[in-house]
This record gives C-alpha cells, sequence and structure tokens, in this order.
C-alpha cells in the first residue's frame, strides 16, 4: 500500500539524500570554505576536464619500426637462450637484422636440429622461421604476433604514462587510446611552460639494463648502436661519450625492478637507489658472483651511465645508479623507472595548449544552458500538474544533487559532453513523472478514489519506466566500451543520471507524495 511507507524505507530514503547533498556540497564552497566546513569529508569537488578548466592536449605515437626492433632484440635473447639449453648447439653468429633474427649455426648438420628448438619459442603463428639459401636460420614475427605485440605496447604505453603522470602531482590527467598506436594525454590546468618538462618525461624510454663489458673488444670495431656478434658499442657518459663494447643480452632489466627513488650517495651527490624482486636479485647475485673482478654496464636508454668493476657478489637486491644528475634529473629518473619502460620510445605527433579562459567560457555557458533548462522544466511541470508539479519539481533538484555527489564520490571529470548528460538525465527524469501522473489522471477520470488513483499510476508506469532505464543503460554502457575521451564521459554522467533518477523521480516523489495522502486526506487529486 502507498501510504504504508514503512519506517525503515523513510530512514534509507533520508539517508541517500543527506549522503548525495553532503557529497555535493564541496562543488559548491570555495577552497576556504571547504577547508573550514568540509575538510572531514572525503569527497572532492569535480575535477574539470580539458574543454573547462584548459591546459594540455599532447598526442603520442608508438613508431613500428622502433617497436620491431625493440621487440626482435628481446626475440634475439630468446634464441640465444633457447640455443644454449642442453644438449648446447654452437652457433657463429646470432643478430637481430632488419626485420628478423638472424642465426648461423656452427655445423651444417645442427641447423634442422636447431630450426626445430626454435619452433618451440612460441605458438605457431608467433614466428615465421626458415633457413635462407646461404643457409642462414631466419625468424620473424608473423603480421598476426606483431599486432598483438602493438596492441599490448599501447597498452602497456598507457599504464605507463598514467604512472608517470600521477607521479608528477598534476591533476589527474585524462589518458586514452587513440587508432591503433596511438596514446592522447589530456592534462587540465597544466601551464605553457610545464608542457616541454612533462613531454620530455612522457617520452623518455627507460629502458634500464645491465649488461657485462667486453674487455677484450675494440669499440673502434664496432658503428655505434649497430648490433655485432651479439656486442653492441655504446657512448659511456661517464667517460666523455666514449664508446664501449657491452654484450647484448642483459644481466637483468627494467623489468627486474620492484623499486626506485631519488637517494643521495655518500658525497651528498643526487643519484637513484633501485630495489630489485625476488627472480631478479637472484640473476643478479649469479651474474655477480660468476664475474667478480669484471666491470659492467648500466645502460639507459642505449647510453651508458656509469660501468663499475663487480668487486665481490651483489646478492642483496638492491643498489644505486650513480651519475652527474642534478637533483631534478635524479627525481625524473626514479619516475621513470619506477612506472616502468615503454615498448618503445613515444614520439609527439600533436601539442595543443587549451587556453583557460576558453574553460571559463564554456562552464559560464554550460552553467547557464542547466540553469535555463530547469527553469523551464519546472515551468512546465507547475503549469501542467499543479502540485502534482511541485512534488516532481522538489524530486528533480534532489536528483541534480546526487547525480553531481555521486560523480564527486567517483571522483570523475567533468566536461562539456558530461554537462549535456546531466541536462539530458535531468529531462529524462522528469519523463518518468510525466508517465506517472499521465496515468494518475486517466486514473482519476475512471472514477478511483486519490488513494487508489495515485497508487494505480506507480504501478502500472513502473513497467514502462524499467524498461526504458534498462535501455538507456545498455546505451550507456556501449558507448562506455567502445567509445573514448568524450563519449565515455558522456556514458558515465548518463548511466549515473538514469539511477539516480529512478531514485528520485520513483521513490524520492512517491514518498513526498505519500506523505502529502496521509496528512492531507484529499478528496480529489489536483491534477
Amino acid at each position: 500500500m502507498l501510504l504504508r511507507f514503512p519506517p525503515w524505507k523513510v530512514a534509507l530514503v533520508l539517508g541517500a539524500l543527506i549522503l548525495g547533498f553532503l557529497a555535493c556540497a564541496p562543488n559548491m564552497l570555495n577552497e576556504e570554505q571547504r577547508r573550514s566546513y568540509f575538510g572531514w569529508w572525503p569527497t572532492q569537488p569535480l575535477k574539470l576536464g580539458l574543454d573547462l578548466k584548459g591546459g594540455a592536449s599532447i598526442l603520442l605515437e608508438i613508431p613500428e619500426a622502433d617497436l620491431r626492433t625493440n621487440e626482435l632484440r628481446e626475440a634475439n635473447r630468446m634464441v640465444g637462450e633457447k640455443l644454449r639449453e642442453t644438449p648446447l648447439i654452437p652457433i657463429r653468429e646470432r643478430n637481430a637484422q632488419g626485420d628478423a633474427v638472424i642465426v648461423r649455426v656452427a655445423n651444417a648438420t645442427d641447423t634442422q636440429r636447431a630450426i626445430d628448438r626454435l619452433r618451440t619459442l612460441g605458438a605457431a603463428d608467433m614466428y615465421a622461421i626458415s633457413q635462407r639459401p646461404d643457409g642462414a636460420i631466419e625468424l620473424k614475427f608473423t603480421e598476426a604476433h606483431f599486432q598483438r605485440l602493438m596492441n599490448d605496447a599501447v597498452e602497456a604505453s598507457r599504464q605507463a604514462v598514467q604512472r608517470r603522470s600521477d607521479n608528477t602531482g598534476l591533476v589527474e590527467p585524462n589518458i586514452t587510446k587513440q587508432g591503433e598506436n596511438r596514446v592522447l594525454i589530456e592534462v587540465p590546468g597544466l601551464t605553457p611552460e610545464r608542457v616541454t618538462e612533462l613531454v620530455d618525461l612522457l617520452t623518455q624510454a627507460g629502458a634500464l639494463t645491465f649488461n657485462m663489458v667486453d674487455t677484450q673488444a675494440n669499440p673502434a670495431d664496432y658503428e655505434i648502436g649497430v648490433p655485432r656478434n651479439n656486442r653492441v658499442a655504446l657512448p659511456n657518459e661517464s667517460m666523455g661519450g666514449a664508446p664501449q663494447v657491452v654484450m647484448l643480452d642483459p644481466i637483468i632489466s627494467g623489468s627486474d625492478l620492484s623499486g626506485a627513488f631519488q637517494a643521495y650517495d655518500q658525497y651528498n651527490s643526487p643519484n637513484i637507489s633501485f630495489t630489485l624482486h625476488g627472480p631478479g636479485a637472484q640473476k643478479f647475485g649469479r651474474a655477480t658472483s660468476a664475474n667478480v673482478g669484471r666491470p659492467f654496464a648500466i645502460v639507459l636508454d642505449n647510453r651508458i651511465i656509469s660501468a663499475p668493476t663487480i668487486n665481490s657478489p651483489i646478492t642483496s637486491g638492491s643498489g644505486q645508479i650513480t651519475g652527474q644528475f642534478t637533483m631534478q634529473e635524479a627525481q625524473d629518473l626514479a619516475v621513470v623507472l619506477a612506472s616502468g619502460q615503454l615498448p618503445a620510445k613515444l614520439q609527439v605527433v600533436e601539442q595543443r595548449v587549451v587556453d583557460a579562459s576558453l574553460g571559463a567560457d564554456s562552464i559560464q555557458a554550460g552553467v547557464l544552458a542547466s540553469i535555463v533548462g530547469v527553469v523551464l522544466v519546472i515551468i512546465f511541470m507547475i503549469a501542467a500538474y499543479g502540485l502534482l508539479g511541485v512534488f516532481a519539481c522538489i524530486a528533480l533538484i534532489c536528483n541534480l544533487f546526487m547525480m553531481i555527489g555521486v560523480l564527486s564520490a567517483f571522483g570523475a571529470t567533468l566536461t562539456l559532453p558530461g554537462i549535456a548528460g546531466i541536462l539530458l538525465t535531468m529531462g529524462m527524469a522528469v519523463d518518468y513523472n510525466v508517465l506517472i501522473f499521465e496515468r494518475i489522471r486517466e486514473e482519476k477520470k475512471a472514477g478511483r478514489s486519490p488513494v487508489t488513483s495515485v497508487e494505480a499510476g506507480y504501478e502500472m508506469a513502473m513497467a514502462t519506466i524499467v524498461d526504458a532505464n534498462i535501455t538507456h543503460l545498455v546505451a550507456a554502457g556501449v558507448m562506455f566500451m567502445l567509445g573514448e575521451g568524450p563519449v565515455r564521459g558522456f556514458a558515465v554522467t548518463l548511466a549515473i543520471g538514469v539511477l539516480t533518477s529512478i531514485f528520485t523521480a520513483v521513490i524520492v516523489a512517491r514518498w513526498i507524495m505519500s506523505m502529502w495522502l496521509r496528512a492531507t486526506r484529499p478528496k480529489w487529486i489536483p491534477i
């Protein structure tokens, strides 16, 4: 029965409304007022998107050639490990050349055995392995496998960029995938002066490896950066940029790090301290134990930072990277290493700064549109449905507070499409009341009493309301899963608005009407 609104339901309705208002309240106060009155409350105001607050928009791209080169180097390392398995297959040469890994076995009779072993590196659709006319074994990526590598690289880059952005203390960025190999970063409120700093931080590959130094090799015999005989010459910054030859297969890599942070050495100079996870610490311990007295190179993005000598086995699982770092350079490098290396160095495709004045104009226009829309809806509802329209308008205002409160509680970012979603759901909330009120009017014309008319109106309109909201939620879900950026922001506000609209238009408005009916016991409904 409508008049039997149990106390526990009343408590739940009031509790939800109060929580919604408290979550929304920080948006109506300035910073000083929030600290004074709502310092104890965890919910923060809605974050403003790039189109409202201004800031920077940076479009980054993963170059296909660079990704292929990096993945071939990793495949080259895996090939070496596979051929060293027992029984060992001796080789004369193993290098990543062009778009393939080339292997020349020491004995021609081992060629087929080497091919069969390499085919166990992965599934059949991952690598194309064949013997060239000159007798060398050639391993290439299949197109399907390389496409999977590209998809994985884009997601890994997006996550690394997210971690690096978060560690800078910037306003929470909006990071989305664009196309097949691009990542879009939008940072609201970022000044032009900090854009270059952010771009440098995001595009640094952060490829850290520890490689043994080949002290017998002559750097003059190698072209810098071009692998040959499983070795490569790289510039050593601690030696003024002079080249030094290191083994191509690393002892450990950045993926073995469990953490990195800026610290100081015994001379109070900035450096980077790092820790290794269990398997990485074990690999490093075995390598240093077997190479006491030999130097190893700390390589970052194909540059040797330093090449210390292994004086004793390093089994602690931690260490320091020293160099001629400034404080800022050490902090940025620690952020890069802690966030994980990029699959390939990102390139800037587009970079633009949105002026904050455009954001202010957008906010003003959005607020004005919202106010005008709400006022027109209130006027229409009161003119069309009288007192029942007043009840609907009270529920509508509650819906606005709750919708903004829920968005604030989830830490959502408000954009222009988000404002459009809020306005749309406000109109939809009124639609639910229109369906109910029209049904009540029909029941009234049929001669029913006020109480039974209201009950029939709500009960018979509910099926239509539920069906409509299911379709809205499905549409919002599809937009969220398949859309990017502004489309997803619109989908979030639409979905939240649908849920809060059902609560306020059906439950809150029904509760208000219940109290009116119980208090006045009207003989007719003013509709």
